[in-house]
């Protein structure tokens, strides 16, 4: 039977470097998408496309009479085709590399599958009127995208040798409990999001059937756990002597933790702004990239056998 992937991998040798790119092109893409859907429900287009997966029951596109709230929708639509597009290049570049790894084809298809999960998910979001708890679901779903596109971005940039720890067990057991962490604080973040006042469109949508700021408040103490949990690893990966780049990741989280802190106080504080939210949206992807590279920092994949250059790679013609 003709397979495609094997018909391109006997003609086209990606370089190790072009891997990564495609791997990393996944990853961005899936943010820009988590912030561009955000946009979507802040500028009150949820139902700019009042069905799915038509954008009218008589029209595959946004027609004039839906205005500027169709033509944000739909192009947040349209945009799913180019993180699909970046996902399919990662997935070809994975297959196509020589060594072929099979660890990362599959983690691209995952990607994939998420993809198609979420497409379905959010078109059920539209036929069900901005069910905040599809909306939730709907993020939940793209953050777990984050988490695979992270991974695989991490797993292109190093070999498939047997895993190397760098730190203490104890210390790997605080990385994990920062990451329980860290997922109760998004998924108290999409209760706040579900109760509170940004539906997603100007008509009458139901709403979690939680106190806003109970909620917030809530988030915020689930946002100081992870802080505490954050400032924790960080000294103890300086008591142990962990490896410099682990202890540049725990500066990073650091970091991005205390913007998104400042971010989210402020549009407690002045109403939810839609600019304010809308950077708060991107802080909670960065966290969680964040909070991924830094575990996957605290140990090492070395390669157990040597990489075929790619096709036109320089160091073939010198050699």
């Amino acid at each position: 039977m003709f397979n495609p992937f094997a018909y391109l991998a006997a003609r086209w040798t990606p370089s190790p470097r072009t891997v990564q790119r495609a791997a990393l092109a996944a990853l961005v893409m899936t943010v820009v998408i988590v912030v561009t859907g955000g946009a979507v429900r802040l500028t009150g287009s949820g139902l700019g496309c009042d069905t799915w997966p038509k954008c009218t029951e008589d029209s595959l596109i946004t027609t004039q009479a839906q205005g500027i709230h169709g033509a944000i929708e739909f192009g947040n639509r349209m945009l799913t085709y180019v993180v699909s597009a970046a996902v399919g290049w990662c997935i070809l570049a994975a297959r196509c590399a020589k060594p072929w790894r099979r660890s990362l084809t599959k983690l691209g298809w995952t990607q994939f599958w998420v993809v198609c999960g979420n497409a379905v998910l959010g078109g059920i979001t539209v036929r069900t009127g901005l069910n905040p708890w599809s909306v939730a679901g709907h993020f939940l779903l793209a953050t777990a995208l984050i988490a695979v596109t992270t991974v695989t971005w991490q797993r292109t940039r190093e070999g498939d040798g047997a895993v190397r720890r760098r730190v203490p067990a104890p210390v790997r057991k605080l990385s994990w409990a920062l990451v329980a962490a860290t997922v109760v604080l998004i998924a108290a973040g999409t209760v706040v999001t579900g109760s509170g006042p940004h539906a997603g469109d100007s008509s009458d949508v139901p709403r979690m059937p939680f106190d806003w700021e109970g909620t917030a408040h809530v988030h915020a103490v689930a946002a100081w756990v992870v802080c505490a949990l954050g400032v924790a690893m960080w000294l103890v990966l300086r008591v142990v002597d962990a490896p410099d780049d682990t202890r540049a990741r725990a500066r990073d989280l650091l970091l991005v933790l205390l913007a998104q802190g400042a971010v989210g106080y402020v549009q407690f504080f002045t109403q939810l702004p839609e600019v304010l939210v809308a950077a708060h949206m991107l802080g909670s992807c960065l966290v969680w990239i964040a909070v991924l590279r830094l575990v996957l920092s605290l140990r090492e994949r070395p390669a157990d056998r040597a990489e075929i250059p790619a096709q036109g790679d320089p160091a073939l013609s010198a050699a």
